[in-house]
């Protein structure tokens, strides 16, 4: 059961360590990740003018002509999630260095390990499903056609991948 449990932690922070992905090729500040301009748009997310391929936005509608009133929706609930996802990240982010911390010690404790480590998955997971629930809003905001052409995208890009064996 412990195993399991490891195992799940694991899959887990591999998973939903997308975000953070990104903050590990930037510098990181000594005393947490890298801090984010609230000005402007949130990371990864911009208002760029234009038609297919306009920088800032979503991968999944890169290439969607999108109506500046659509634009304006999608730069909006970006926005409003950066907050939550900046303190998730802080919050993963410290308990993982943490746990680094409490692995390099002389006084590891493993309950403690797992509790930190339970705090970072926790923190990712509550970031994968705020992506998620993002995502359902910006597909709200697309017609019924911009849906399909959404859609087509993420079918043409997605390649089957080898199943992971676990030693």
């Amino acid at each position: 059961m412990k195993y399991l449990n490891i195992a799940v932690s694991l899959l887990l922070l591999s998973t939903c360590s997308m975000p953070l992905l990104a903050l590990a090729q930037q510098e990181s500040a000594p005393d947490g990740p890298p801090p984010r301009a609230m000005e402007g748009s949130p990371p990864g997310f911009g208002h760029a003018p234009g038609g297919p391929g306009a920088q800032g936005l979503p991968p999944f509608l890169r290439g969607i002509e999108l109506s500046v009133a659509q634009q304006d929706k999608v730069f909006a609930a970006t926005y409003a999630q950066a907050p939550l996802l900046r303190e998730q990240e802080k919050i993963a982010f410290k308990a993982h260095e943490q746990l680094r911390a409490l692995a390099a010690s002389s006084a590891y404790d493993d309950a403690k390990a797992s509790a930190l480590a339970n705090t970072a998955a926790q923190a990712m997971a509550t970031i994968s499903l705020q992506q998620a629930r993002l995502e359902q809003q910006l597909l709200a905001v697309l017609t019924p056609e911009q849906r399909k052409q959404a859609q087509q995208r993420r079918d043409s890009r997605q390649v089957p991948r080898r199943p992971r064996r676990l030693p």
